[in-house]
């Protein structure tokens, strides 16, 4: 783990609103369809530097509440039909990871909650932006806003 401080920055996607109770559910998960919507949709140019997002925002209480996520990219050639959300600027948390998509990311956020479920933690997750970053196919960084 490394603490970054970041610019705003805006990510053009596709997004929807969900819970953890939710995604834990086969039935009721909605956010392996989303990346599947994106990936149909949107052509992420990586040779040209393009990368992946997944953006958790609009959390209405902490990890148990609903929460929107989008999925999308920091660049766009078709911002007019995409949703748009930007990742706040300020201090995160990063916990990286390599490996198989999507298992490693469903693995990270485990590390993630039981990181943040810990008494002793030194940082206090803020629940306003947190994003995923996906350097390449196998490569990702999860970023947790924290005070």
């Amino acid at each position: 783990m490394k603490i970054i401080e970041i610019d705003e920055k805006e990510i053009n996607g596709l997004s929807i609103r969900t819970n953890n109770a939710n995604e834990m559910n086969l039935e009721k998960a909605k956010i392996g369809n989303l990346w599947q919507s994106l990936n149909d949709k949107v052509v992420i140019d990586y040779k040209n530097g393009n990368r992946e997002f997944g953006v958790y925002y609009n959390y209405e209480s902490d990890a148990n509440g609903d929460f929107s996520v989008l999925a999308g990219s920091d660049q766009s050639d078709d911002k007019n039909s995409l949703d748009k959300v930007s990742i706040s600027a300020g201090k995160y948390l990063v916990f990286e990871a390599k490996g198989e998509i999507p298992k490693v990311v469903i693995d990270t956020w485990g590390e993630i909650w039981d990181y943040f479920s810990k008494e002793d933690v030194e940082y206090e997750r803020l629940y306003t932006t947190d994003f995923e970053y996906y350097k390449n196919g196998s490569e990702v960084e999860v970023c947790i806003a924290v005070k």
